[in-house]
Parts: structure tokens; sequence; C-alpha cells
């Protein structure tokens, strides 16, 4: 590598996020030998283009995860799905006017009706002795009566129904273990985000040190080119020379393509379908460091929210099997009449009210609350299971993370290990073909080894941010 190219990559490096460890200096001008490299040009040499949309901080990530995430929407609707289900069964307890519910629990009705009858008789009035009239009277009746009128409201109110007075409680359950799913969604987002926003400045890295690569591949090609027209290089030489740098082409179309896929998904988490890059004021660690002070840590891994909800889905399950059985108690309701029509017979009061208490003993359905029992007994197992895959997940899944922040940086040391020796490689390669020694193909070998010791430098030292995302994360809740 050139002694120009290779201070680029020390200069690129050394701004890189702040995890990384400090970069050697470039080699003192003359002590390479190498002669200043040729300028090249070539559109490819010219950066991917920067999207219209540009993330600067992480408050703003976090408002537009808040915002915009259809996941996010989703966890939170169902809280008021879980809601809405325990103002159904705290309403079998409230009256209603109306209309008519089922036969327990509180419902109210109240129903008038007119009746005009087509097909009807005379008959004769009676007088206050029962003697009929002379037939033909005009005071004479019909029947049945032309036209009536009646209402009816009733009331009736469970005094005792343990059923469904339990069921409210288990419905409060329920929005707890929701609540609890969406502390969990907003931890997973939070990191997914995070990880993505990272991503996206590793493929931006990837993208500005493919070029270097090509530039670099450009300019041994043309220095090649020059010591052949001097005799001092064949047509093999140029032709390896011409494959590194079509190498370094396709290196650099395919990490452009990874960084336009990698600003879409950042888009998507965000909720814009576009693509969405980060601002180059932003630095990592930084970024790194307000997404975990968003969260909190937990103590152990019951305290975590997905492993909350489920131990709360636990006892939503045992809740549910008691009270499958306390469908064999009996219930006590009360009943309220009031009624009132016309015409009204002789002697009746008009309205009349009535009260009543029914007393409903359950004895045979025909199996029905059995079959109940069995499937809220599966229930419960089924989650019981779920609790236990969790935790076990959950243990491994801290376990990984904690593991993969030691991997990540014994990692990012060796990437930097090798990135040093494969520059001096490069260089010193460089040095001996230029004096008549070593062979193209130790060239192209070393040029090609020292560019993707680049790439896997800065992919370890990113990877060092992530592994330290989820390290954190792991054992968190995320309740903003």
């Amino acid at each position: 590598m050139s002694r120009r190219s290779l201070g680029l990559l020390v200069l690129i490096l050394v701004a890189a996020p702040s995890s990384a460890r400090a970069q050697p200096p470039p080699p003192a001008s003359g002590a390479s030998g190498l002669p200043q490299p040729p300028s090249v040009t070539d559109p490819m040499l010219a950066p991917v283009p920067a999207p219209k949309r540009i993330l600067g901080s992480w408050e703003e990530a976090v408002a537009d995860l808040r915002g915009r995430s259809t996941n996010l929407k989703i966890a939170v609707d169902q809280v008021l799905q879980a809601e809405a289900q325990t103002r159904v069964a705290l309403a079998q307890y409230l009256p209603s006017f109306g209309g008519c519910s089922g036969s327990t629990g509180v419902s109210g009705c109240a129903n008038p009706s007119f009746t005009h009858q087509l097909i009807t008789n005379s008959v004769p009035l009676q007088t206050a002795a029962g003697a009929p009239l002379v037939t033909g009277n005009p005071n004479t009746g019909r029947v049945p009566v032309p036209n009536t009128l009646s209402a009816t409201a009733t009331v009736s109110q469970d005094i005792v129904n343990v059923q469904e007075w339990d069921q409210i409680w288990i419905d409060k359950l329920g929005e707890k273990a929701t609540r609890q799913t969406v502390d969990d969604t907003k931890r997973t987002l939070e990191l997914a985000l995070a990880t993505q926003v990272v991503s996206v400045v590793t493929a931006e890295r990837s993208a500005e040190l493919n070029r270097i690569g090509l530039r670099v591949a450009l300019e041994q090609l043309e220095l090649t080119r020059v010591k052949a027209r001097d005799g001092a290089a064949t047509g093999l030489d140029i032709v390896r020379a011409q494959q590194n740098a079509a190498n370094a082409r396709a290196a650099l179309v395919a990490g452009d393509e990874v960084l336009r896929e990698a600003r879409e998904a950042l888009g998507l988490a965000l909720g814009f379908p576009e693509e969405t890059g980060v601002s180059p004021t932003l630095h990592v660690d930084g970024f790194a460091s307000d997404a975990l002070r968003s969260c909190r840590a937990v103590d152990v891994v019951d305290d975590r929210p997905d492993i909350a909800a489920a131990r709360t889905n636990l006892e939503v399950a045992k809740r549910s099997l008691r009270n499958v059985w306390y469908t064999y108690l009996p219930t006590l309701t009360g009943v309220a009449s009031l009624s009132g029509g016309s015409p009204v017979p002789s002697g009746y009061p008009n309205p009349t009210f009535s009260i009543g208490a029914t007393l409903t003993v359950p004895i045979w359905d025909g199996g029905t609350r059995l079959g109940n029992i069995k499937n809220a007994e599966a229930a419960q197992d089924i989650a019981l299971q779920n609790l236990d895959a969790a935790k076990r997940a959950a243990i491994i899944q801290i376990e990984a993370a904690q593991r993969g922040m030691e991997v990540a940086q014994v990692s990012e040391r060796v990437a930097h290990e090798q990135r040093d020796l494969a520059a001096q490689n490069d260089q010193m390669t460089q040095l001996a073909w230029m004096h008549g020694q070593g062979t193209s193909v130790d060239l192209v070998t070393a040029s090609e080894a020292h560019r993707q010791a680049e790439l896997s430098l800065a992919l370890a030292e990113f990877n060092v941010v992530k592994a330290r995302l989820s390290a954190n994360l792991a054992l968190a809740t995320c309740p903003w």
C-alpha cells in the first residue's frame, strides 16, 4: 500500500468510535521508500448518496419509535383489549335499561308494546247486575279489545354469583400481563433500534473503507502499467492488478447494497418506508449510553418483563381453572318488575310492581363444565411450560450476552493486530515489488488481505458496541 493511502486508512480509523483503541501513526516521510502514488479517478469512488432522512440523536429515535412503531401500537392496543374485557365482566353487576341481557348477572328490560286486533266481535255490554243489554245497542263492546298498550320494566341483580365476580379479578390479572408484555416490547424494540443504528454506522464505515481499498487498487494498477512501460513488469502483472481492482469494485458494490439495506431497515424500525441514515455527529458510544439510560437493570431474571408476564399468565390460568369450578356453585338472583297497560282489568291496580328471588342450582349440563375443566387444566399446564421455557431461554440469553461482550472485546484486539500486520505486510510487499523482488501475486494477495483486515477491524469495533447493548439490555426493563 502507498504511504498516502496508508495515511488515509489511519486517519479514518482514528475517526472510528471512541471504543476503538488508538491507531498507530503513519510511517515517517520517506521511511517506506515508496514513490508518491499516481492520481486516479473513477466514478465508483464517489460516496453513497446520503438519504433524505437523517437520525441525529437517540431522543429523536425514541420519539419516532413511540409515535410510529406498529409493534408498540399493537402491544398497547392489546392492553386496551384487556381493559375492555375487565369492563365487560364488571358490567354483569351494573344495571342496564333499554334491552335485555342474559339470565345471569344484572339485566334490565323496558319492553313497551302496542297491539291492534284486526278481527273482533261485538258483544253487548252488561249492566251492573250482569244482565245483557239489547243487541245492537250503540254501547255494545268488542272482543278481543281492539287496541291494547302495555309496558314492563324488569331489573334482575345477581346477589350471589361467585364465578362472575371472580372473573373480574381474572381479567384484572390479564391487564397486568399485557402491560408487562408492553414493557418487554419496549425493551426488545429499543435493543433492535440501537442495534440497527450501529449496523448503519458499521455499513457506512465499511463502504468508506471499500472506497479506500478501490483507490489503492487503482493506484497499484496505474503503477503496474508505468512499470510495464519501463519493462519492469509483464502483461500478467497488469492482469493481476486489474483483477485486484475488479475484486475491490465487487466488494464496494456489495458493501453499498448492505448500507442501503441497513438504512432501509432503520427506516422501517422508526416507522418510515424510506432509507434513514445516521448523522456523522452522532457518536456511537454516546448513542449506546443514551439508549441504556432509558432502561434500568433488574436484579434477577424473574424481574425481566417477559418472564414477569409469563408468570402472570400462569396465575391467570390457575385462576381460570378455579373459576370453572365455581360454575358448580348455585347462584341467587333478585328480580324486580314494574308493569302497566290499558285497558285495565276490573279491580286490578295499574301499574303493578313485584319483587322476587331466583335460586339457580346447577345439576347437569351434559358435561360442558367437565370439558371446560379439562380445557382449563391443559391451559394451566401450557402456561407453566411457557414460563419454564421463557426462563431457560432468558438465562441462556443473559449468559450468552455477557460472554458475547468478552468475545467482542477479544476479537477487537485480535482484529487490531491482524490489521497492523496486514498493513505492514502490504507495505513491505509493495516496497519489495518496486525493487524487483517478489511477484505480482504477492502484491495482489497482500493488498486484498490488508483490505479485508480493515473491514474486519471496522466490524469488530462496532461489534463491541452491539455486545455492550445486548449485555446491558438482556437483564433490564424499559418502562418509558
